[in-house]
């Protein structure tokens, strides 16, 4: 046993004395290892490695003819910072020109003292307080003549001279030339003299030939000139699009065919917090006044709300009712919501559509008396292009004491049942024109129409007017009486009860055309 012992001690001997070089290496590369981990240590933390050093240092260790791409790196790299290679490069689209440079302002004049002593004083103008003209539609009247509508500074109309010029351009004909016809515009003012900043402008632009007839195509111009209006040194003038017809888009048919509707209602800017039970009235009440053969068009200004709405869709649904959103007209500061540019709008673009065009409120209702028709009416007016229609003013808080249990259960037209019975007074009339002989229109009337205009319509046909209840969301009754004259507010009451009756037959024909889809209402 001690024999083998002593034969095994030999044996590591032997292997460590025959290993002895290889040992001493590994040795000494701890030993080396050690010590670089101990001086690092004591090394400040911002020592690094820059991307020079190292860029150097690879290109060094290179053996290729060409050096390696370089390494993009945004900050120094640290021992303890890994390395990788940047992504693949980018295409990136031209810089887009610059912007082309506006023009010099003016240049400035100054004071000057003349030979004689005076002081010549300067006057600088800078920018421009209203446009000179705003496009809102143009339309074709027939094969030779249009009308633009748009609203241009009320100063420069009241004070100044602008003046329009009318331009037909074709399209290139089959040997590609252009035959350019121009007119001089026929300009109107139909708002009265209600204008703010901007006044409604209607131009009519009647060319000696028929323009685009043989289908072509092409363009209307309007040339709106200041006249030296706003600065008499200088006569500004605008070249406007005003119309562009595509080639074979021209139906000459419908200046000669018969009307689509009997009846069409132009409906003035609708605005403010509208109440819908009262719009629920308004509509199935015309409705079924004027028939199937009537559209109502709708212009929103801000009024028509989520509860409006749902009280329109049934009847656009049904093809009633056209709604048109007017609301970026408001930036613009005209009378009243510009209530006057968009009737005009209106009248030109229904034009050939219908055979009367109403004009009226959302709080008020036509009558006609139970002996006649709206149709048998009309019929006996044919011969006049526009009458007026006379007034019959309700209150709008009177309400009879009977109803007062079920009073938020009634209509507006069944529990508003006092008139206004003042005497020796001027009320405002609304109106009804055939739209073909009509160049422009106002709200309470038309003064630019071809044929006559009759205002005998007395007990023949009126409208109840319920001023300010579809303005408030609220119960309208807040006085109740039961008496058949009243004086409030020195004003003299009777009762009327005609639109009470008419009630119960409108509820049963909204129910019979759209259902019951109203019946939750609010006020």
């Amino acid at each position: 046993m001690a024999k083998e012992q002593e034969r095994e001690k030999k044996m590591l001997v032997g292997v460590v004395w025959n290993c002895a070089a290889e040992l001493k290496i590994l040795l000494t590369t701890l030993i080396i290892l050690c010590t670089i981990v101990t001086v690092l240590q004591f090394v400040p933390t911002r020592f690094s490695l820059s991307t020079s050093d190292l860029r150097l240092c690879l290109t060094k260790l290179s053996t290729s003819d060409s050096p390696p791409p370089p390494l993009s790196l945004s900050q120094p790299v640290s021992f303890s910072q890994s390395i990788s290679l940047p992504p693949p490069p980018v295409s990136v689209p031209p810089p887009s020109p610059p912007p082309p440079t506006p023009p010099p302002p003016p240049a400035s004049v100054r004071d000057q003292v003349l030979d004689n002593g005076i002081i010549k004083r300067a006057f600088n103008p800078f920018g421009a307080a209203a446009y000179n003209f705003i496009l809102m539609s143009a339309y074709r009247g027939g094969l030779n003549t249009f009308a633009v509508m748009g609203l241009s500074s009320k100063p420069l109309h009241i004070f100044g001279k602008p003046t329009y010029q009318c331009e037909w351009v074709p399209h290139a004909n089959a040997n590609g030339g252009l035959r350019t016809i121009s007119t001089v515009g026929n300009k109107i003012l139909p708002d009265w003299g209600y204008g703010r900043v901007y006044t409604v402008v209607v131009v009519n632009c009647t060319f000696p030939v028929a323009v685009g007839a043989d289908g072509s195509g092409g363009k209307l111009l309007l040339h709106a000139s200041t006249s030296g209006g706003g600065d008499r040194n200088f006569n500004l003038t605008d070249k406007i699009q005003a119309l562009v017809e595509s080639p074979s888009s021209m139906n000459a048919s419908i200046f000669t065919s018969l009307p689509k509707y009997d009846y069409l209602y132009c409906g003035s800017s609708l605005y403010g917090n509208l109440s819908p039970q009262r719009m629920r009235e308004w509509m199935a009440y015309h409705v079924k006044l004027f028939g199937p053969k009537s559209h109502f068009v709708i212009h929103d200004a801000g009024g028509v709300h989520e509860g409006i709405m749902e009280v329109l869709r049934p009847w656009v649904e049904l093809g009633f009712v056209t709604m048109q959103d007017i609301k970026d007209q408001e930036r613009f500061d005209g009378y009243y919501h510009n209530q006057f540019l968009i009737v005009n709008d209106c009248l030109h673009r229904y034009r050939f559509d219908a055979k009367w065009m109403f004009f009226f409120d959302v709080d008020e209702f036509v009558y006609v008396p139970p002996k006649s028709t709206i149709k048998s009416f009309l019929d006996s007016v044919s011969d006049y292009t526009q009458f007026t229609i006379e007034q019959m003013p309700m209150s709008n808080k009177l309400c009879l004491i009977e109803d007062a249990p079920k009073i938020r259960k009634k209509w507006g037209i069944e529990k508003l049942v006092y008139k206004d019975a003042k005497r020796g007074i001027r009320r405002d009339r609304k109106y009804a024109v055939q739209p073909r002989n009509v160049f422009a229109t106002g709200v309470h009337m038309s003064q630019n129409v071809a044929g006559k205009t009759t205002h005998k319509t007395e007990r023949r046909i009126m409208y109840f007017h319920y001023h300010g209840t579809i303005a408030e969301r609220r119960e309208p009754c807040r006085q109740l009486v039961n008496t058949s004259e009243i004086t409030v507010d020195g004003i003299p009451y009777v009762r009327d009860t005609t639109m009470r009756r008419l009630a119960g037959a409108v509820k049963r024909f909204e129910i019979r055309t759209i259902g019951h889809r109203l019946q939750k209402t609010r006020q």
